[in-house]
């Protein structure tokens, strides 16, 4: 997969719909197909339903980091499997995934980032993590020499990685489909099929199918699905505009951000660019309805918040977008199968014009492809991955916060684990599904 997928993008997955399986995932990004390709491996029948294309939204429209720096801490260890499973999976597809490890680095043009930076180092260790902070002479020799820009303060974790998202999950995808999970496109799941409190199959587009366990991994879509089954979470979404460079002299190996933009060398020698500080966030009626608990992290990050005050027509939270359907007719899903929100010009420019600042030698980069994606996210910046109490037999995984490609693999093991009744091997407290409502103080996790 050397394009980017759209809805134009021809179905390449297309299995037969079986009359029963042990477990349907909903959702065909990182997180659903990794989870698929665990349980075919445990010997479990599974079906996984796509509305549209595989990694057809933000699975494929991050920024492709693998990173275990920065994140949030009961995600570390979490984080340092899923890096041993991506190399796993890319030796697997034969380097389909594009896995390369070249650090990341995240840099500060003031000294007020070198408390936060030695704070991590210190969890980092406690992780047996090899972190560090760098002198400015090491930020130097990092670039080569080739940096314009002089920052004060850097954190560098050497072992961390990058991926090409367009290629990695469409080729675990295939991966998991030859270990005999069942997989399929233009495949919407309407409904659930409850029986006294508990799941007893999906009511798909094409037919019902019995299951017992359902995964709901959909994610910008898995706050409407869930609230259609009476499960509600304060899940809202974010765009984030990305930019690919036509290809340039390699500057750095791994991906680095500072305050204002993200890099990530690719493997067609370009980088992929974003701005760090700023996201658009489109009003809703969720908007409404969560607002109160989004308060706090709206506190800390309001200055990188662009407000629009409508949603576009058939986004998930879009005014006029069903909350209710009945499960023979259209839904929501089938009319938006891919989710692509157009990027903000100003924010490509702003990128284009950052990174020429900061590599004066490169120039203004030409810009080979642009686009946005829809970010589900979640008041405290980490996702829920837990049962849903309510309802015997529903997982949900959602929420990931920008941070799902790189760590995709690690809960898909999770589920699998949960499914399958086996312990997860993980303190899973923090993900868990009634922390919003539970009266507990809300930890905001690291934003990036």
């Amino acid at each position: 997969m050397t394009e980017r997928i759209t809805i134009n993008t021809p179905v390449r997955f297309n299995d037969h719909l079986p009359d029963a399986v042990d477990v349907t995932i909903i959702g065909g990004g990182v997180i659903g197909v990794f989870a698929a390709l665990y349980l075919s491996q445990a010997g479990q029948k599974v079906l996984l339903c796509e509305k549209g294309r595989i990694a057809g939204e933000q699975s494929s429209r991050n920024w492709g980091w693998i990173r275990q720096q920065g994140r949030d801490a009961a995600e570390l260890p979490i984080m340092m499997r899923a890096l041993e499973l991506w190399r796993d999976a890319d030796a697997r597809t034969g380097g389909a995934c594009g896995f390369r490890t070249g650090g990341t680095v995240f840099l500060s043009r003031t000294d007020t980032a070198q408390e936060d930076y030695e704070n991590w180092v210190a969890i980092a260790k406690t992780h047996g993590l090899e972190s560090r902070l760098l002198t400015a002479g090491q930020v130097t020799d990092m670039f080569g020499g080739a940096a314009s820009c002089n920052w004060a303060a850097a954190l560098h974790t050497p072992s961390d990685a990058r991926g090409e998202p367009w290629q990695a999950v469409p080729a675990v995808a295939a991966m998991a489909q030859s270990q005999g999970a069942l997989l399929r496109e233009d495949c919407a799941v309407r409904g659930l099929d409850i029986v006294a409190g508990r799941i007893a199959g999906v009511l798909t587009e094409h037919g019902r199918v019995r299951c017992p366990q359902v995964i709901l991994a959909a994610g910008a879509w898995s706050s409407i699905f869930a609230r259609r089954c009476g499960v509600r979470i304060p899940q809202l979404t974010l765009r984030g505009t990305v930019l690919q460079t036509a290809p340039l002299p390699q500057v750095f190996n791994g991906a680095a951000c500072d305050e204002e933009l993200g890099i990530r060398r690719r493997e067609d020698g370009g980088y992929t660019l974003a701005l760090t500080d700023r996201h658009s966030y489109f009003l809703g009626p969720d908007g409404f309805r969560h607002a109160r608990m989004y308060l706090p992290l709206l506190r800390s990050s309001w200055r990188t918040l662009g407000l629009h005050p409508w949603q576009p027509a058939g986004f998930p939270d879009g005014w006029r977008t069903a909350r209710w359907w009945a499960e023979d007719e259209e839904t929501p899903f089938e009319r938006m199968r891919v989710l692509e929100p157009a990027p903000s010009s100003s924010q490509i420019a702003k990128a284009r014009s950052r990174f020429a600042a900061r590599f004066q030698g490169l120039g203004l980069p030409n810009i080979q492809s642009a686009w946005a994606g829809m970010i589900d996210a979640m008041p405290d910046v980490v996702p829920i991955v837990d049962r849903v109490p309510q309802l015997n037999g529903l997982i949900l995984a959602t929420g990931m916060s920008a941070h799902g490609f790189g760590i995709g693999p690690g809960y898909g093991e999770i589920l699998m684990k949960m499914a399958t009744g086996q312990p997860v091997g993980f303190d899973m407290r923090r993900f868990r599904f009634g922390r919003f409502s539970d009266g507990s103080k809300l930890e905001i996790g690291p934003e990036l």
